[in-house]
């Protein structure tokens, strides 16, 4: 009998992932976001209940192993799981996918947190913020001088000091261009997610002469096993589902 394998998702990886799991494996999605129809594993949406929740999903669902493949940024997520997996004796794996490095010519600003991210932007003007859904939470604190352009997976309602533009990776350098020069952005803000599918932005910032506020990575809990890419989880994975089919 194949162990059941728990998936935690939230980035493109983790879909990757998610669409060479069979029916007898579990697919976890925070919520936020289009949720995939076409998989053959079970999906779940929603969260646990914290580090003791996951534990007694873990028991209840017989879960032999979990795989983290959450955002670089979801800190409070990977601490749950890594809890719940030594408290339930499973496996915790997880996809750490290597952060950014900055190249000649780049001009960051590393900050933490949102209270840095409002300090380092205070001389610009048109800020293109990659943050996610994080400035939603802030658009009654657009200074008068500003004018916000942010890009998130899902729409939602801007005002007259703020454009909204729902939209998914991967993105190209000419449609970076384009969004920059038409919005006319001044500073870039970003996470260092690291990845192909969203560094064009870095490229174009780097290529136009434009700062980027970059927020400095969470600390994440160690895992037994980590991989710095979706094929290599993939090969472990193939491997482990194997190995337990025939034990």
């Amino acid at each position: 009998m194949t162990a059941r394998i728990l998936l935690l998702g939230g980035t493109g990886d983790a879909l990757t992932i998610a669409r060479t799991l069979g029916p007898a494996h579990v697919y976890s999605l925070a919520g936020l976001g289009r949720v995939p129809a076409d998989l053959a594993c079970t999906v779940r949406v929603g969260g646990f209940g914290g580090a003791e929740g996951l534990t007694r999903f873990l028991a209840d669902e017989h879960i032999a192993l979990v795989f983290d493949a959450t955002h670089p940024y979801a800190a409070q997520i990977s601490a749950n799981a890594s809890r719940a997996c030594e408290a339930a004796n499973v496996p915790y794996w997880a996809l750490r996918r290597a952060p950014w490095q900055p190249q000649a010519g780049d001009n960051w600003r590393m900050v933490s947190g949102w209270a840095g991210v409002t300090e380092a932007l205070a001389p610009f003007a048109r800020p293109l913020f990659t943050l996610g859904r994080e400035p939603l939470a802030h658009l009654d604190e657009v200074p008068e001088s500003q004018h916000w352009t942010i890009r998130c997976l899902d729409a939602h309602p801007g005002h007259a000091r703020a454009r909204v533009i729902d939209a998914r990776g991967p993105f190209t350098p000419e449609g970076e261009r384009t969004l920059f020069t038409g919005a006319r952005i001044d500073v870039v803000v970003s996470k260092n997610s690291g990845g192909a599918a969203t560094e064009a932005k870095l490229a174009v910032a780097r290529e136009m002469g434009l700062p980027v506020v970059m927020m400095r990575r969470p600390t994440l809990p160690d895992a037994q096993r980590e991989f710095a890419s979706a094929q290599a989880a993939l090969e472990a994975l193939a491997h482990y589902t194997q190995r337990s089919f025939n034990a």
